[in-house]
C-alpha cells in the first residue's frame, strides 16, 4: 500500500532530494512523506547530515630534504539549508577534501624543516582548515575540525634523530657523573686536610702537655729531695721512659729479641746517649 501511494520514510539526521520529472524539487526532512509517483515524483538519494571523518594520508618533503608522511584527520558534514548543492555539486566528495588536504599539505610542509614540522602541527591543521572551509562551503559542506595526528619521518630518518638524542643524553649523563666525582674529591680532600689539622692540633697538645708534665715533676723532685739537680732529675725521668719504651716493645706480639747492656754503668751510657742524641737533634734543626 505504501508502495502505491507513494510513502517513504526519513530517518533521523538524514535528509532526501525530491525530484519532479527528474528536476529537483524540495529537501524532505526526517519523518514520513507521500510522494505520488503518477506525478512524476520521486527520491533522487539520501544525504546524511551526521559528521563524518576523513584519514588522509599525504607524503611529502621537509625544507632540510626530509620525506615524511603527514596524517590529518578532517571531520565534515553537510548543511541542510545547502543540501542540494551538497548532493549535486560533488559527484566524490572524499576525493575534493583529500585533494584540498594534499594541495595544503604539500605546500606549507616543504618550507618548514623536519624540527618545525613538529613543532608548529597546529598551524599546519589550521591552514587546511581553513583552505577547506573557504572550498567547500561553497558546495554545501561544513569544515568542523582539521587535526594533524601524526607526522612520520623516513626509517632511517627516524633511527638517525634517535641516535642523536641518545648520544646527547649520554653525553649530560657523562658531564653529570664527571661533576659529581669531582665533588666527591674536593670533599674527600678537604676532610683529609681536615683530618690531617686535627691530628697535628692533637700532637701539639700532647706534646704540651707531655712538657708540662716533666716540668712539674722536675720541680716536685727537686723540691722534695734535697740535693738533687734538674739535670739529675731529667736524667732519671730519660732513663725511665727509654726502659718504659723497652717494655712496650717486649710486649708487642711482633717485636723480635732485643738485647740491651746491663749494670749501673751501661744505665748512665743509656742516659748519657739519649741526652746527647736529644742535643745533636736540637742542634740540627736550629
Amino acid at each position: 500500500m505504501g508502495g502505491v501511494l507513494g510513502l517513504i520514510q526519513i530517518d533521523q539526521s538524514t535528509v532526501a532530494i525530491k525530484e519532479t520529472f527528474g528536476k529537483f524539487d524540495a529537501i524532505l526532512q526526517p519523518g514520513c512523506h507521500c510522494l505520488p509517483w503518477c506525478l512524476g515524483q520521486q527520491i533522487a538519494g539520501y544525504l546524511s547530515l551526521r559528521v563524518q571523518q576523513l584519514d588522509v594520508r599525504c607524503e611529502t618533503k621537509t625544507k632540510d630534504n626530509v620525506f615524511v608522511n603527514v596524517v590529518a584527520s578532517v571531520q565534515y558534514r553537510a548543511l541542510a539549508d545547502k543540501a542540494s548543492d551538497a548532493f549535486y555539486r560533488l559527484s566524490n566528495t572524499r576525493e575534493q577534501i583529500q585533494s584540498y588536504v594534499f594541495d595544503v599539505i604539500r605546500a606549507s610542509v616543504p618550507k618548514m624543516n623536519l624540527d618545525d614540522v613538529f613543532e608548529q602541527k597546529n598551524e599546519i591543521a589550521r591552514a587546511v582548515e581553513d583552505e577547506l572551509e573557504k572550498a567547500m562551503s561553497a558546495y554545501g559542506y561544513e569544515i568542523v575540525q582539521t587535526l594533524i595526528v601524526d607526522i612520520e619521518p623516513d626509517e632511517h630518518v627516524k633511527r638517525a634523530m634517535n641516535e642523536i638524542n641518545a648520544a646527547a643524553r649520554m653525553r649530560l649523563a657523562a658531564t653529570e657523573k664527571a661533576e659529581a666525582e669531582k665533588i666527591l674529591q674536593i670533599k674527600r680532600a678537604e676532610g683529609e686536610a681536615e683530618s690531617k689539622y686535627l691530628a697535628g692540633v692533637g700532637i701539639a697538645r700532647q706534646r704540651q702537655a707531655i712538657v708540662d708534665g716533666l716540668r712539674d715533676s722536675v720541680l716536685a723532685f727537686s723540691e722534695n729531695v734535697p740535693g738533687t739537680s734538674s739535670k739529675d732529675v731529667m736524667d732519671m725521668v730519660l732513663v725511665t721512659q727509654y726502659f718504659d719504651t723497652m717494655k712496650d716493645i717486649g710486649a708487642s706480639s711482633k717485636s723480635s729479641a732485643v738485647f740491651i747492656p746491663h749494670g749501673p754503668g751501661a744505665v748512665k751510657d743509656i742516659a748519657s746517649q739519649i741526652r746527647d742524641g736529644q742535643l745533636q737533634g736540637r742542634m740540627y734543626f736550629h
